[in-house]
């Protein structure tokens, strides 16, 4: 009779246990982000469990991210999943990546045989800059090809010769550009009729870079920062297409989402001089100030490779916006939003595109806002910020406003993982490099 008791003690407490730890891995699960991208986090955290204990942080972040193939990252909202035919007109290209609030879109060839490879399938990624530039170059009124007298847009329809020049639009004629110039653009036959597949050769890679699912994460991450890619497209060899394209953005978001796991909360808690940021020091900032003609901030970015820059306040340091290249489509999907400006200056885009945001709100993201944090900022707390307001740079600055750095996705990222010694071998051979004369 002892025995049978203390059989049924030992089942009875088993039971409790079992249901305790039944209750504490339902907690778990609902304290646990349950987001697609927070179980990529969660795969890291397991590895990082396992990681040799001699190794750095650092060193186990590299092993972990370098273990989990791309394949595993979320495939983006099937709204942002386009392909862009070779023979869609800029206007109808320009058009579908403002619908889609995407930067850019592989272009498939339209001749292609239907069992045709990803190299032989698509001509490249374009992108809403490179549509913008390479359109306003061919409108160019001190273009040689441009009459002194007559419509500029009418001769820049007369030949291309001229489109992969090194500059773009010329300081003299963005001073005199005004809302009409955008209207007569967006309406000439240049615009509408000029096939994707005819500015090709602007594309940044031929046909572009790309990644198989296999190829790891600690890859990915190292093209999207040191190597400066904005984003990264996934090939699925079998089926001869883009499985995925990731970008700056969404890895952002990945980390984001990462927020209370062991891993992250090591790395995010560590203040922005811990790792080395911000990057760019005030003196290096690329800018414009208020009084100049937007376009010339768009040439600046274009010329300096780089996403963005603040609108500057003439005679003083602080800023009164930002300006994106995300912004360049308002240029051609909304130019009637211009007619007022004789000249539309940095200041007059700001104030112009804040109004029509505010009239089509829900509709389009809020753009021109200058988003800052201060030196004291957490990684974690910036990584929030950026993928809260969806932008891609934030500025440091003082309690009186004045800009003390600035920093991008990039940075971010480059801060989270290494490349080791002869990390890429030959990856890059055989890989057609940008033009020199490249527009985008």
């Amino acid at each position: 009779m002892r025995s049978y008791l203390w059989g049924r003690v030992k089942i009875s407490f088993l039971g409790l246990v079992l249901e305790k730890e039944r209750v504490r891995v339902m907690v778990t699960m609902e304290e646990s982000p349950r987001s697609p991208e927070a179980k990529v986090g969660l795969r890291v955290e397991d590895l990082w469990d396992v990681q040799e204990p001699q190794l750095s942080p650092d060193e186990k972040l590299n092993a972990c991210f370098e273990s989990i193939p791309v394949s595993a990252f979320p495939l983006p909202p099937s709204n942002q999943e386009i392909e862009i035919k070779s023979d869609t007109t800029l206007a109808e290209a320009v058009k579908m990546l403002a619908q889609h609030n995407i930067l850019s879109a592989p272009v498939v060839d339209v001749d292609a045989p239907e069992d045709a490879s990803w190299i032989d399938r698509y001509i490249g990624i374009v992108e809403f800059a490179g549509i913008v530039v390479w359109i306003l170059h061919q409108s160019e009124p001190t273009s040689p090809r441009s009459p002194s007298s007559g419509s500029a847009i009418a001769a820049a329809v007369d030949g291309k010769t001229s489109a992969f020049e090194h500059e773009a639009l010329g300081l003299e004629s963005a001073m005199t550009t005004s809302g009409n110039f955008f209207e007569d653009l967006t309406s000439s036959q240049l615009y509408k009729n000029t096939k994707v597949r005819d500015i090709s050769g602007s594309f940044r890679w031929a046909p572009f870079l790309a990644l198989e699912r296999s190829n790891s994460f600690l890859t990915m991450l190292l093209l999207l920062s040191k190597y400066k890619m904005k984003s990264v497209p996934v090939v699925d060899l079998g089926a001869g297409r883009i499985q995925n394209i990731i970008t700056q953005s969404s890895v952002i978001h990945m980390l984001a989402e990462c927020a209370g796991l062991q891993w992250f909360e090591s790395w995010g808690t560590k203040k922005l001089s811990q790792v080395g940021l911000p990057i760019v020091a005030p003196n290096h900032i690329i800018k414009v100030y208020e009084d100049e003609p937007v376009l010339q901030a768009f040439k600046l970015m274009r010329k300096k490779r780089i996403g963005g820059l603040p609108v500057m306040e003439r005679g003083g340091s602080r800023a009164i916006g930002n300006i994106s290249l995300q912004d360049v489509q308002f240029l051609l999907t909304a130019p009637e939003i211009y007619h007022d400006y004789r000249s539309i200056t940095a200041k007059d885009f700001l104030t112009a595109v804040r109004s029509y945001l505010e009239k089509h709100e829900g509709i389009f993201t809020m753009s021109g806002e200058l988003i800052t944090c201060n030196k004291d900022c957490t990684i974690k707390e910036l990584i929030q910020l950026l993928d809260h307001e969806k932008i891609h740079r934030v500025y440091v600055a003082d309690n009186d406003g004045n800009l003390e750095g600035l920093i991008t996705l990039r940075d971010i990222i480059s801060r989270l993982v290494h490349e080791p010694r002869g990390y890429f071998g030959d990856f890059f051979d055989g890989v057609l490099p940008m033009p020199p004369n490249s527009r985008v």
